[in-house]
């Protein structure tokens, strides 16, 4: 009787390396390819980002300040302009306010003047109505409120400064200064220099009343005629008197405290352009003393 054999099964052979294990090293080789394009994707980006930077000039500023830095005028408007954070630029128009170019679009000569797009002329000269202006064109009440009775008391303060208080200032510190005294006053004339010093001590004698008047009526006992805060007129104040440092004028304390709480409250916005005026009579008076 024959056998059956039985054939044992035969071995598959061996197959080749999975594609589990071939996906690794096919991710593995294409990695550094990719780092190498996606970092030349990013020279490229990078590359034309700083074209671009380039190729854009720099925005100018919408609002062009012309200004003498010795000045307590000029630095009102100064400090204004950097305690509302506008966006200006400042132009020194030491010896040009009479030049041709200049008196074509300020035929008063006078500084500071702001240059701004949205004016009638396109110029506007004196500080209190730069500020006014500039308040209510950007809706800056914290400085210029515009209820009307708080407006009132602010406009109050500036035009009885302007009007009283400053000519005494001007008086009183013009001739230390070596600026030149206004048409009709006694500074200005040939009269003899007797004359002129008893005009000068006038003037500082009567500074102390508007002073008093500044201290008891408008403030009233707020740190700022403006309340808590600094308004334009407080401003428009602290400038004018540091100009009194150039006579020795003995302020009262509560001035004093005044002029150091408005430099802590605007900080920068108010040391750097009280900084140029301290630093103009500082050199006035080593000039005088040599």
């Amino acid at each position: 009787m024959a056998k059956t054999v039985t054939k044992s099964p035969r071995k598959p052979a061996a197959k080749p390396a999975s594609k589990a294990a071939a996906k690794p090293a096919a991710k593995a080789a294409a990695k550094p390819a990719a780092k190498t394009v996606s970092k030349a994707a990013a020279g490229k980006a990078t590359a034309k980002a700083k074209a671009k930077a380039k190729a854009k000039p720099a925005k100018k500023p919408t609002l062009t300040i012309s200004m003498l830095k010795p000045s307590v005028n000029n630095m009102t408007v100064r400090v204004f302009a950097r305690a509302a954070g506008l966006d200006h630029a400042e132009a020194d128009a030491w010896g040009q306010t009479r030049s041709p170019e200049y008196m074509a679009r300020n035929p008063a000569h006078l500084t500071p003047m702001i240059e701004d797009k949205g004016l009638p002329r396109g110029v506007l000269w004196e500080s209190c109505a730069i500020m006014q202006y500039l308040s209510n064109k950007h809706g800056l009440e914290k400085f210029y409120p515009r209820a009307p009775a708080k407006r009132a008391m602010i406009d109050s303060a500036m035009f009885y400064l302007i009007g009283t208080l400053y000519p005494y200032v001007a008086r009183a510190t013009y001739p230390a200064l070596g600026f030149p005294q206004y048409a009709g006053e006694v500074g200005h004339s040939d009269a003899h220099p007797d004359r002129k010093s008893e005009a000068q001590k006038a003037a500082v004698a009567a500074i102390a009343e508007p002073l008093e008047v500044f201290h008891s009526f408008f403030r009233d006992g707020k740190p700022f005629i403006g309340g808590k805060s600094p308004s334009i007129a407080d401003i428009r104040l602290a400038a004018t008197l540091e100009f009194l440092a150039v006579i020795d004028y003995a302020l009262p304390k509560w001035a004093k405290e005044y002029m150091a709480a408005m430099e802590k409250k605007l900080g920068k916005a108010y040391a750097g352009p009280a900084g140029d005026v301290r630093g103009y009579i500082a050199h006035v008076r080593s000039q005088a003393q040599a």
